[in-house]
């Protein structure tokens, strides 16, 4: 997976935006108002992407010990999130699966208002 395929793939997503309330480097996409991906640009440009995803805790636990470059969120709550290097031992289908489930978990801590706003848009 590259940049633009992220890019791509977040933002066809219903509901979703691209911000940049850090700084010119950490590029978030939220859903709702809420942040459900965020990767810097500028580890993409050095080679050495990664994505902080919010996960299921449990699910999360899981996932750090199966897998090497799944770690605890950095700079985020180590039980919510996880920061997942891509390439290494996780797959693109997997990243996928990771960066929808983030997606699932933020969306549906959004109210039911919003929830419709979202699906009828």
């Amino acid at each position: 997976m590259n940049i633009q395929q992220l890019y791509e793939f977040c933002l066809n997503k219903k509901g979703v935006t691209e911000h940049f309330p850090f700084d010119e480097d950490t590029l978030v996409f939220k859903v709702g108002g809420k942040m459900f991906c965020l990767t810097s640009l500028s580890e993409w440009e050095k080679g050495t992407p990664s994505l902080n995803l919010k996960c299921d805790p449990e699910k999360a636990i899981l996932l750090r010990e199966e897998f090497e470059a799944v770690k605890p969120g950095y700079h985020m709550s180590k039980v919510h999130w996880n920061t997942v290097s891509t390439g290494n031992d996780v797959t693109n289908t997997l990243l996928l699966d990771l960066i929808n489930h983030s997606y699932e978990l933020v969306f549906n801590s959004l109210s039911k208002k919003l929830q419709q706003e979202i699906a009828q848009s």
